[in-house]
């Protein structure tokens, strides 16, 4: 969980970037990375790349950003995590690449400059990045395809601005704060704001699946390289299972091919645990794919403790039967 920021003045009468602002917005996301901070403006002053760090792949200081591709002088500030990125560097080296780091960050670098949008279908996880284009002098800010990884942006016709939270944006003091009457109905409506919408009218949220490409006199290009809803409409691309044996058959294989992959990491990994079929289930197939012992954390809630309502009892079996070092935290 990385706190990312940028700010791209594309107008000709936009100010140079405000070195204090794009600071005071990454500070405001100092609890999403509290491994480190980095900086990089151009040399125009047209744009500002900040970046807080959760170190999780490659925890030194190799693993940096924002980061530099020093072949083409682009520019990464990435949140999140490409479960494949070994796969992909495997590819890339035996194309002649050499990396300088073991971050997955870096190997986004060198597969925007050889595969550019091309690459986004082949990314296998939780993402959220902004790239500076150095050739094209555009930004391009990326999206996962479940938007896992939140990304926000603002632009005043002069400057755009991104950032990992709202509250970040806010914070810098460049961005029309007037209420949104849309993103107020749908949390009202539903719980929760839609995207794009934000409860302030000049703050978007770059939408699920989405690539958004800003070019160097703020023309706008979007992507949609992956949409939930048409995935499901369209045709199965192999029979459906005739059984529930059968389906079962498929579905395990499938569930341990996730969990295995959400488990890559430099740093200890866990599970969160209550006593529900699904988080169980989760926990049973990382204890079989870790390579080493696993945490579990569960919530147990003071006012439920010893009643049917406390899950704490089952979660502490199922860690027991699963052999996780259970922990238990109560509110």
């Amino acid at each position: 969980m990385c706190g990312i920021v940028g700010l791209f003045g594309y107008a000709a009468s936009a100010p140079p970037v405000d070195l204090e602002e794009l600071r005071c917005i990454r500070e405001r996301m100092a609890a999403r990375g509290p491994d480190g901070a980095g900086e990089w403006l151009a040399g125009d002053g047209r744009v500002g790349l900040a970046h807080r760090r959760l170190a999780i792949i490659d925890l030194s200081e190799g693993g940096a950003q924002p980061m530099q591709d020093p072949e083409t002088g682009n520019v990464i500030v990435f949140n999140g995590e490409i479960y494949n990125y070994r796969e992909l560097r495997c590819e890339l080296e035996a194309q002649g690449f050499t990396f300088r780091t073991q971050s997955d960050t870096e190997v986004l670098l060198a597969l925007y400059r050889t595969r550019g949008l091309g690459m986004l279908p082949q990314l296998r996880g939780m993402f959220a990045f902004g790239i500076w284009d150095n050739g094209s002098s555009g930004l391009l800010l990326v999206r996962d395809p479940f938007g896992i990884k939140p990304l926000y942006y603002a632009d005043d016709g002069r400057t755009l601005r991104f950032a990992s939270q709202v509250k970040a944006l806010l914070a810098g003091g460049g961005v029309d704060t007037a209420p949104d009457p849309a993103g107020h109905v749908g949390f009202f409506l539903w719980g929760h704001v839609p995207d794009p919408f934000t409860l302030y009218r000049g703050i978007r949220a770059l939408p699920a699946g989405t690539a958004l490409w800003v070019a160097k006199d703020g023309r706008r290009k979007t992507l949609v390289f992956f949409d939930l809803g048409r995935e499901l409409r369209e045709p199965p691309s192999s029979p459906a299972p005739k059984s529930a044996d059968e389906a079962r058959e498929l579905l395990r294989p499938a569930l341990l091919d996730s969990v295995r992959h959400h488990l890559v990491a430099d740093v200890p990994v866990g599970v969160f645990l209550s006593s529900g079929k699904d988080s169980a289930t989760v926990a049973a197939l990382a204890a079989e794919a870790a390579s080493g012992p696993l945490e579990a954390l569960t919530l147990g809630f003071h006012q439920y403790a010893g009643t049917p309502l406390d899950e704490t009892p089952l979660a502490a079996e199922v860690a027991r039967r699963y052999g996780l070092r259970h922990q238990v935290r109560w509110v």
